[in-house]
């Protein structure tokens, strides 16, 4: 699929979308329950009209050799910033780490032909596990060749703004209990002070 336009040649208006997920998957989009397909079909057309998604990249082939590779996915580039705005919300801190961690090693399988490995499917499980409470809606804006997340919220946030404050968050939070923590996790950085290292 070609991109409509150039991001230049794009509309001088920008396009607003919400994408609804569950358990990590867009469902619908402004409203309109859509199975997979008819998502990044829908997703490719409306991001190729406002020039999103147009890439250039050197890849590591598994043969060996460097490819160059001049990609169009339109459609992708806004799942992907709008699926990490929703996890963002949705994850706790621990899981997203490790998740960031273990996508590389999943689309390294995947890019390899190994999709029907045991390594493949051990993955698949361990990502289906953390997209569990993925459930939300993120707003997203479209304008010559960007996307932005303008707005998300969830029914399984994380977030709480009483205790995000720092301020008046009703006693959850007391700054005194990070002086042990810094004091500790600084123990390493001391030590080498005291050896005379210097940083």
């Amino acid at each position: 699929m070609a991109l409509e336009c150039q991001p230049e040649a794009a509309p001088d208006q920008p396009t607003y979308l919400e994408l609804t997920y569950e358990k990590g998957d867009i469902v619908a989009i402004d409203g309109q329950p859509m199975s997979p397909a008819t998502v990044l079909e829908t997703l490719n057309k409306i991001g190729g009209d406002n020039g999103i998604g147009r890439l250039d990249i050197v890849e590591n082939r598994f043969v060996g050799m460097k490819s160059r590779g001049c990609y169009e996915t339109p459609g992708g580039t806004i799942m992907l910033k709008a699926h990490r705005a929703i996890e963002s919300l949705t994850l706790d801190r621990e899981a997203a780490h490790l998740k960031d961690e273990l996508m590389p090693r999943y689309a390294k399988v995947i890019y390899n032909g190994f999709w029907w490995s045991e390594e493949r499917k051990m993955l698949q499980e361990m990502i289906d596990y953390s997209q569990r409470h993925v459930n939300g809606d993120v707003r997203v804006k479209l304008y010559k060749g960007s996307v932005s997340v303008v707005g998300r919220r969830s029914p399984d946030s994380l977030f709480d703004e009483s205790i995000a404050t720092f301020e008046d968050d009703a006693g959850s939070y007391d700054q005194k209990d990070a002086e042990g923590f810094i004091k500790l996790n600084a123990l390493r950085m001391r030590i080498a002070a005291s050896k005379g290292r210097k940083f």
